[in-house]
C-alpha cells in the first residue's frame, strides 16, 4: 500500500503551536520519524519588509529530539532564569524600532556618531 502526500503530512505533523511577537513567528511542531517515534522542531520566521514595499520571510529551525528533552529544558530554564534574574521582565526594546536611530541620535542614546555635532576646541571657550 502506497501513501499518498496528504497522508504523509498528516503522519508527519502531529500537533501544533504558534507564537507571534512582532515580526517573529515561532513554530513548535510535533512530527514523526520514519520509525514512528516523535520529535520536536522549532522554527523561527522572521519577516524583512524592503523598500518597495515587498517582503521576505527567513528561516531557522531547530530539531529536537526525545534523549535531548530533559537536557534542553534544563538549560533553557537556567537561561531564561538568569536573564530575568539579571535584567528582570521588562522589555527595553527601543533599539529594535525602525526608526530609533533618527529618533535619539541627536540626544546621543544610540552607538552611531552624531551627524549636527559641531566641534568646538577649548581655546574657543
Amino acid at each position: 500500500m502506497r501513501m499518498n502526500e496528504n497522508d504523509m503530512l498528516e503522519k508527519e505533523e502531529i500537533f501544533s503551536k504558534v507564537l507571534r511577537a512582532g515580526r517573529r513567528t515561532y513554530f513548535f511542531d510535533v512530527r514523526s520519524t520514519k520509525a514512528d517515534d516523535y520529535y520536536v522542531t522549532i522554527t523561527e520566521s522572521k519577516k524583512f519588509t524592503e523598500e518597495d514595499g515587498s517582503f521576505h520571510f527567513k528561516k531557522h529551525k531547530i530539531y529536537l529530539y526525545k534523549e535531548d528533552f530533559a537536557a534542553f529544558r534544563d538549560i533553557l530554564d537556567e537561561m531564561t532564569e538568569f536573564v530575568l534574574n539579571q535584567k528582570g521582565e521588562e522589555v527595553i526594546s527601543e533599539r529594535h524600532q525602525k526608526d530609533f536611530k533618527k529618533e535619539y541620535q541627536n540626544e546621543g542614546l544610540t552607538d552611531e556618531p552624531r551627524t549636527n555635532f559641531t566641534d568646538i576646541d577649548f581655546d574657543d571657550i
